[in-house]
């Protein structure tokens, strides 16, 4: 009876490591895909630097911009909504036109927001933002 408890003990064991092994084999394609690097560095002068210069052209040039009212509506609105740290609130006219007189112009109060100003940050709370997209928001803002 031992040996034959025996035998079946390591006839299930043998047959565990077969099948384990077999699990492991199938998933080793899944696990290396969930593993795999997201991006590479690539350096200029490196040879794939070329490829990463090409791409945006390839794409159709560079992303369209964004629309004054959406950068105010993702960027802006928490604090020009508002009002918050004396920020100008959308749509009031006279403290707006105030600004843009003391700048000189609405491109110089464009650049105040781009290089910050006061509580403001540069470029507010869009990092991504072009000069031109800030620019827009701001018309968006003053209503000018």
């Amino acid at each position: 009876m031992t040996i034959l408890r025996n035998f079946l003990t390591a006839s299930a064991a043998a047959l565990a490591v077969l099948a384990g092994g077999a699990f492991a084999a199938a998933d080793n394609a899944a696990i290396a895909d969930r593993i795999k690097p997201y991006g590479s560095v690539c350096l200029a002068g490196d040879e794939c630097a070329n490829e990463v210069a090409a791409a945006p052209a390839a794409a159709g040039g560079a992303a369209a911009a964004r629309s004054g009212e959406a950068v105010y509506q993702q960027f802006c609105t928490a604090c020009h909504g508002t009002g918050i740290l004396n920020a100008p609130r959308t749509g009031d006219d006279a403290v707006w036109a105030e600004r843009v007189a003391a700048r000189g112009s609405l491109d110089a109060l464009t650049q105040s927001a781009i290089t910050g100003i006061g509580a403001m940050p540069p470029r507010g709370t869009c990092g991504n933002c072009s000069d031109e997209e800030i620019h827009a928001a701001v018309e968006f803002m003053s209503g000018l």
